[in-house]
């Protein structure tokens, strides 16, 4: 029962402080009722704060946009994380893409020039896949996580505190509203008791009167005291965590430079790939093997080159073009060359021989043979050879 009537005055006493806060905040917002300003300092501290907390919620937000694209994926990522569940591996668009190449280029043959430049194409694609899936996980964890925690962790606590400072200013603004009602109505006491009103129970109401509002008057002064210190108190709180803000922008530039080396690690890699892709397929010859087996000779004749599958002209993509003369060159030779070879091979059948790329193996024509083909020597290994897949040595 006690513990019942202490739950309903504390209630009561809650109710009450509720109560004269809501009015003293509506008095100030009709301009009825003096407020308290914070010193200058503190403002400056609370306006760094709420700046700092806007901005990383949209860096933050547009990072995540920027590291996955798709919306749905965000959305089934954001909800796997407040159920506490790791969100289930999901190919990426690059690998996607590549598997896609990989498929279509064994799908149309590894031995044709444009089967072989998919596979290439294909695994180029799916290494770029991986090299953003470790971005995507070094960013998320070196980045967006301590971006994340100042949001919902520090910045929740300065909320809270700043809360309660606004608290404490209305309790101690509304405890001088009362000291100040408390003392103007004793001054009308007091004039209305030196009066010379007649009568003595006129006399003794008044002076009871005056009695009251005095007890009052002290009461509203020391309750205006303890509204102070408390103000104080919580003001020096709050000023204390702002004061870290300097340091939350310190910890996060750490962040962003870790974030701006994932970045760099990553278009490094990718220059390389595609540096490396567009070497492999600049080699690819014009006149190369098609899929219907039939032969396409590049129009563009080449100055100077003894390489089959890379020539001195070059396209205005960049892409290396290759000339036949060399091909008519090697065709017409009596003898064997040597020449290495360019790409990968596995043989069709047992007349054909497997290659490898930048071995050197010795090659020549045979009369009545595809002029696509060359015969090729490796040892004791003897089988027909691509010539879109050499390189003629001197």
């Amino acid at each position: 029962m006690n513990i019942m009537d202490f739950n309903v005055k504390k209630l009561a006493a809650d109710a009450g402080t509720f109560l004269s806060r809501a009015v003293q905040f509506t008095e100030e917002k009709l301009g009825q009722a003096e407020k308290t300003e914070l010193d200058a300092h503190l403002e400056n501290l609370l306006s760094k704060a709420e700046c700092t907390k806007i901005w990383t919620e949209k860096i933050m937000k547009q990072t995540e946009v920027l590291l996955q694209p798709n919306p749905n994926a965000r959305i089934e990522e954001f909800v796997y994380e407040k159920l506490d569940r790791k969100a289930p591996s999901r190919i990426n668009n690059p690998e996607l893409l590549g598997q896609y190449m990989i498929d279509a280029g064994t799908e149309f043959g590894p031995g044709t020039a444009y089967g072989n430049a998919l596979i290439k194409c294909g695994e180029t694609q799916k290494r770029i896949g991986t090299a953003d899936r470790e971005l995507i996980q070094t960013s998320a964890l070196n980045f967006l996580t301590p971006l994340r925690n100042f949001i919902e962790g520090d910045y929740k606590t300065i909320s809270k505190e700043r809360k309660l400072l606004q608290n404490k200013r209305l309790d101690l603004d509304a405890a001088k509203t009362r000291l100040k009602k408390a003392k103007a109505a004793e001054t009308r006491a007091s004039q209305l008791n030196s009066a010379r009103l007649e009568g003595d129970n006129i006399m003794v109401n008044f002076s009871y009167m005056l009695n009251f509002l005095h007890v009052k008057w002290l009461k509203s002064e020391q309750e205006l005291r303890i509204t102070q210190s408390e103000f104080d108190r919580q003001a020096e709180i709050t000023r204390l965590l702002l004061e870290g803000i300097s340091s939350t922008h310190a910890h996060h530039l750490r962040c962003l430079n870790d974030f701006v080396e994932a970045q760099m690690t990553y278009y490094a890699q990718c220059y390389q790939y595609m540096l490396d892709l567009q070497k492999q397929l600049g080699s690819f010859p014009s006149n190369y093997h098609c899929n219907n087996n039939q032969t396409s000779v590049a129009p563009m004749p080449s100055a100077s080159s003894n390489v089959i599958g890379s020539s001195a002209l070059t396209s205005t993509s960049g892409l290396v073009i290759a000339s036949p003369s060399n091909l008519v060159d090697l065709k017409e030779c009596s003898g064997s060359r040597k020449a290495r070879v360019l790409y990968d091979y596995d043989a069709a059948n047992s007349s054909e021989l497997s290659l490898l790329a930048d071995e050197v193996i010795t090659v020549f024509s045979v009369v009545g043979m595809d002029s696509d083909w060359l015969m090729g020597e490796r040892g004791n290994q003897k089988g027909r050879v691509p010539i879109t897949y050499l390189e003629l040595l001197n």
